[in-house]
């Protein structure tokens, strides 16, 4: 190549940047050609072939770092390196698609917290007439239980799915829920509790099970009254009527913590 191209045009013939060839200088991925003898410094057909090879190298996603080796490399070495960096690739690309379906997720607010399982079950509470104070209050505790008992959600989440298919079990929490207007002393929630309570020990086999399962550690108790009083301050009928529901379970042999 007669004369040789001045920086500019070696940058735009192979479709990169000036900063980018000085990047690629500076790295050593590129040799600096010689000045001549006007001071310039002109790229050959070689530099071009080799700028062009260093560009094509890290679009495809090869780190600036292992570029040269892999450019001097016999042909068994630049196989075998390629194919480490396609793995690294598809890492990173399942990566992002995971994160992008999270983000496409948080529409849903605190759903790109829980897995689908979860999501259908909180569908179903809306089918089956809960409103949406109930969904929402339902949505954060299993949140809570996701992050606090990994290890016993799945059976948590069997448990529930099981409940839903109890008309009278349905028709018990609706009850509690209307029963949240009234006071915290009102008479009524003794007789409630013991509804709730005895439906609950229908399972009592699986109930034990479970509880012998989830309060087995020593802190297990504290990641129990973290789920199951979430927003208790909020709301003291409920506390008070958790409080009664627990005392029955506990008299049934029901193993609950204490708060």
């Amino acid at each position: 190549m007669t004369g040789g191209l001045m920086i500019g045009q070696a940058a735009a013939f192979a479709g990169v940047t000036i900063k980018t060839v000085r990047h690629y200088h500076r790295l050593g991925l590129l040799d600096e050609p010689d000045r001549d003898t006007s001071g310039y410094r002109r790229y050959t057909s070689t530099d071009l072939l080799r700028l062009v090879q260093v560009r094509t190298l890290a679009e495809a996603g090869v780190p600036l770092t292992e570029i040269a080796d892999l450019l001097d490399a016999d042909p068994e070495h630049f196989a075998a390196t390629v194919a480490d960096v396609e793995r690294r690739l598809t890492e990173r690309i399942t990566g992002l698609i995971a994160r992008r379906d999270t983000l496409r997720r948080l529409a849903d607010g605190d759903r790109a917290l829980l897995p689908d399982r979860a999501c259908v079950l909180l569908d179903r509470l809306a089918e089956l007439g809960f409103g949406p104070a109930v969904v929402d209050s339902q949505r954060e505790a299993l949140v809570l239980a996701h992050a606090l008992a990994p290890a016993l959600f799945d059976g948590f989440l069997a448990q529930l799915e099981r409940r839903l298919d109890d008309a009278d079990y349905v028709k018990l929490w609706k009850r509690t829920w209307d029963a949240l207007s009234w006071e915290p002393d009102d008479p009524r929630l003794d007789d409630l509790a013991s509804e709730v309570a005895d439906n609950l020990l229908t399972e009592r086999a699986a109930m034990q099970t479970h509880a012998g399962t989830l309060f087995s550690s020593s802190d297990a108790a504290t990641r129990y009254h973290l789920i199951n009083d979430h927003r208790a301050d909020e709301a003291p009928t409920a506390t008070r009527l958790t409080a009664l529901i627990e005392a029955r379970l506990r008299a049934a042999g029901i193993q609950i913590p204490q708060q």
